[in-house]
């Protein structure tokens, strides 16, 4: 008896975990409507990353930006959301279905990853990752930072900050020092 309740338990185990393991991607809207509402009551901005599972440039944004230094300052100012997009074959799933859709919309599409994106709690883009000459409309397409790494990206990042937070020229040095030590990593 006790034989067959412990392959009950067990069989039933497999089951919950590989169904799961399986379960689909969030679509985008869905990630995007949690985020706007989040910022709403919390009275910040969204920073949206498009990003993918092999994509290491990804990978270093995401370090740099959960680094001890760095953490509370992003999180007291945004919330972030991931999208993920254009995966290998053997990771579409991961994709969250609408995603790419909503990159092509915000003129992503064609700049590579990671690319982001930083909304207003109504979803209206304040700034993207491309930088444009100055005075340049966000529709004017520009090179797109991804990680910024260089002098000159991430003094636009930087730029992008100081307009969508409201941290600090220290806090922003900060960031920048991070980012720029992080880079080679």
């Amino acid at each position: 008896m006790k034989i067959k309740q412990v392959l009950f338990t067990v069989c039933a185990l497999l089951f919950f975990a590989t169904s799961y393991a399986q379960e689909p991607a969030k679509p985008a809207d869905v990630i995007l409507k949690q985020a706007y509402k989040q910022a709403a009551k919390e009275k910040k901005k969204v920073f949206v990353i498009f990003h993918a599972s092999w994509c290491g440039w990804c990978h270093k944004l995401d370090t740099a930006m959960n680094d001890a230094s760095c953490r509370k300052l992003f999180n007291d100012n945004y919330v972030i959301s991931h999208l993920t997009v254009l995966e290998n074959d053997k990771n579409k799933a991961l994709e969250n279905p609408g995603a790419m859709d909503f990159l092509k919309k915000n003129g992503g599409d064609k700049q590579g990853i990671p690319f982001w994106l930083v909304l207003d709690a109504d979803g209206k883009v304040l700034a993207d990752s491309q930088i444009r000459p100055d005075g340049a409309p966000l529709t004017t397409p520009g090179q797109n930072i991804g990680y910024p790494g260089s002098t000159e990206e991430i003094a636009a990042f930087q730029k992008v900050l100081r307009k969508t937070s409201k941290l600090t020229e220290a806090q922003l040095s900060l960031i920048g020092e991070r980012f720029s030590a992080l880079k080679g990593k």
